[in-house]
């Protein structure tokens, strides 16, 4: 047994593990050749968190779609890149929005440098990235500009919260699906419509995306108060400290409100006062680990796994889709 990447992937097929981790190396290639500019402050600020390393899930899934066509098909990699490079400049915008310190174990940009740099090294990001598209064609340009709309409008209503009457979980599963699913979806459709695969294959594929994605922000929801560490670099309860409304204080909240327990009562109060105090996140994140919302969240996140894992099912069967499939196992191990 053998392993792809850092996200702890088991591959069974060696010939299929040789084009993953070629097509992987690859990537860091490119990666470092987007980020590069005549200006050496821009290539610093742009390698940042390229240097600072990550899972790379989404170029992983690339990698795994496009064996269900021609895998050295020209577009695969770069659509790969186009894909990282992208989420990378998010996480640009994402550190500025929630004034986080640390992303990957390193200092943020916006900390290292300030907001102004870490916005807009996420806008040269997003520059190099459309200028890849480019030579990849209408098609990719197209799907590219649908998913980030999708992403920037999930960030908009997560910025903006639930309106009136709208449920709390069902509107921060509607803005996950924006924000991390689309690029998941889009990352496995490239991978398949780089190399070739039929468009039967696209559309089973890029189903299998949207649920991965959604799960895989659900495990890290729950890892955020599960876990003794964080392999992101994240201490556990910086989402709680940061005051982001996660699947397990949503459920928390929604217990609360319709049983009106004092315990519950008295969590949510603990939530809603200053967690900068690392006494009172401790309490916080105690509680939450032995509380029945977490489970909740778990199963959640099972859920849309089991939703991910049956949207295979009409792929034949060989060694990408057992791949798939295990990434799906890995998610639930991540929220377990």
């Amino acid at each position: 047994m053998t392993v792809v990447g850092t996200f702890g992937l088991s591959v069974r097929d060696e010939a299929l593990e040789a084009d993953i981790q070629a097509g992987l190396t690859a990537v860091e290639e490119g990666l470092l050749e987007a980020t590069k500019s005549e200006v050496a402050f821009i290539t610093e600020a742009a390698r940042h968190l390229v240097l600072a390393g990550g899972k790379r899930f989404r170029p992983l899934l690339v990698m795994l779609a496009a064996q269900f066509g021609d895998p050295y098909a020209p577009g695969v990699v770069p659509s790969a890149v186009v894909v990282e490079l992208t989420h990378l400049a998010t996480l640009y915008h994402d550190d500025v929005m929630d004034e986080a310190s640390v992303r990957r174990g390193v200092d943020s940009a916006n900390t290292r440098w300030s907001n102004s740099v870490a916005v807009l090294t996420g806008d040269f990001l997003f520059a190099r990235a459309t200028q890849m598209l480019g030579e990849l064609g209408p098609e990719a340009v197209r799907l590219q500009s649908l998913s980030f709309e999708r992403l920037v409008t999930g960030q908009i209503q997560e910025t903006a919260g639930p309106s009136d009457g709208r449920d709390p979980v069902e509107h921060y599963l509607d803005v996950l699906s924006g924000k991390t699913g689309s690029l998941v979806a889009v990352s496995c459709r490239f991978g398949a419509m780089m190399s070739g695969a039929d468009e039967s294959v696209m559309d089973v594929l890029t189903q299998y995306g949207e649920r991965l994605g959604v799960a895989f922000q659900l495990a890290d929801d729950v890892l955020d108060i599960a876990s003794e560490s964080r392999d992101s670099g994240k201490t556990p309860g910086t989402d709680l400290r940061e005051g982001i409304p996660t699947l397990p204080v949503l459920r928390l909240r929604e217990r609360a409100a319709r049983l009106g327990e004092p315990e519950d009562i008295a969590l949510c109060e603990l939530l809603d006062s200053d967690l900068s105090d690392d006494d009172r996140l401790a309490e916080a994140l105690a509680a939450l680990r032995v509380h029945p919302a977490l489970e909740q969240a778990r199963r959640d996140t099972v859920r849309y796994v089991e939703d991910a894992r049956a949207a295979l099912a009409p792929l034949p069967e060989c060694g990408a889709k057992s791949a798939l499939l295990a990434l799906c196992d890995a998610v639930v191990h991540r929220a377990g």
